[in-house]
């Protein structure tokens, strides 16, 4: 499935980090749990969210005894879209630009250069 479809929020997100983490099918129930005592999120606020999740087709039901829902999505192609469209947005599209600010607003350590310099020779010698 295509990830520029779903056009997840952030609470919604929240929903995907529990099915993305359990690697199986999740019940209502343990979903509702964690949310709660970690959001402090209701039922309806829950319920709410899964419905979206699946009008957007981010996630799939089953019902057996209970509903179980699943993502349609791994979190890695998730990951990077997000990524190609937050760089598109904010860099014009280039991750150098992204890099050249990360450098110039002093977010990355001469360490962290070090290690990206590393990594780079690294994809070189795979080429």
């Amino acid at each position: 499935m295509n990830p520029v479809n779903y056009k997840i929020s952030d609470a919604e997100l929240e929903v995907m980090k529990i099915l993305w983490r359990e690697k199986r099918s999740v019940s209502f129930s343990d979903i509702r749990t964690e949310l709660n005592s970690k959001m402090g999120w209701e039922k309806s606020t829950i319920a709410t969210l899964l419905r979206r999740l699946l009008k957007k087709g981010a996630i799939s039901i089953e019902e057996r005894e209970i509903y179980y829902y699943s993502p349609n999505i791994s979190k890695e192609e998730y990951t990077k879209f997000e990524e190609k469209s937050w760089i598109d947005k904010l860099y014009e599209g280039s991750a150098k630009n992204l890099v050249a600010a990360l450098c110039q607003s002093g977010e990355l350590t001469e360490a962290d250069i070090d290690e990206l310099k590393m990594f780079f020779r690294m994809g070189d010698k795979n080429k």
